[in-house]
Formats: structure tokens, sequence, C-alpha cells
């Protein structure tokens, strides 16, 4: 089987609570996967929004995930990298998840987020790595990738 992606708190193509946005409290929401492939050794889950304006906009990387790990808690490492996780510098310049927070009027946004199964342990990048780093450096450990899609309009 597939690895799956999904969280409790939205249906795929499904709006997200304003709870994980700027307009709430912007906190990461709850995930949970399953069906990770043989080999998995970490992951790391990357979010972004190809709809703004300007581009893709990175909110979210977060990596050295354990690989027994089964999902992400709500609200999860607000704040610097701690207990072995890494969080990758968002386009907010932030190393944490910001939520959708698209530009007023500007319609539906679509959220990526996406999970990888790595055969690393760890990646090994300095604090202030940015999502695309984050990106970068476990592109050729790559097992598996689920997605996941949530929408979000102001």
């Amino acid at each position: 089987m597939p690895l799956v992606l999904d969280s409790p708190a939205f249906a795929p193509e499904h709006a997200i609570p304003a709870v994980y946005t700027c307009d709430g409290e912007n906190l990461s929401p709850p995930l949970a996967w399953h069906d990770a492939p043989a080999g998995t050794r970490s992951f790391a889950l990357i979010v972004d929004d190809p709809d703004a304006p300007s581009g893709t906009f990175r909110h979210w990387a977060i990596y050295n995930v354990a690989a027994d790990a089964t999902g992400l808690a709500a609200g999860v490492e607000r704040g610097p990298a701690g207990q072995g996780l890494g969080h990758g510098v968002n386009d907010f310049d932030h190393a944490r998840y910001d939520g959708p927070c698209p530009p007023k009027g500007h319609g539906v946004h679509h959220y990526h987020f996406r999970l990888l199964a790595l055969d690393v342990e760890r990646l090994s990048l300095p604090g202030d790595a940015s999502v695309v780093r984050v990106a970068d450096a476990a592109r050729g450990h790559v097992l598996a990738e689920a997605q996941l899609i949530g929408t979000y309009a102001r």
C-alpha cells in the first residue's frame, strides 16, 4: 500500500479550520500517516501554497521526524527546533509553522502538505536552512511521498 497522509482536522480538498491559520491560533494541524515503506528511517514534512500571488509560498518544513512516528500533534514545535526535530525557515522568515494567510479577496488557496519517507535517519542542515533547502536535501533520499491538500480563503 502507498504511504497515506491525513488529518482529523480537515478532509482532503476541504477548508482548513481557522485555528490553524493566521486568522486563528496559527497552530500546525494534527496530522496522521500510515503505510510507510520498508527502509524508512525518518520523515520530513513540507507545506506550501502554490496559489500565492508571487509564486509558491513556503509555510513549513519539519524534518528528522522519527521513523516510528505515525503523526504530529496539533501545535507541534511552534518555536525553534527542539527534541531533534529540525524546522526550515519559511517565507515569513520563521523557523516554525505559519499557517494559511492568503491576501484578503484573493480567492481559495490550496495548501499542499507533503510527507516524505526518507532513507536517512537525519538531514544534517544548519538551523537557518530554508524550506527549499530542506526539500533539496531530502530529494535524493525519498522512498515515498504522500500529499494532503487543504484549502483556505480570506
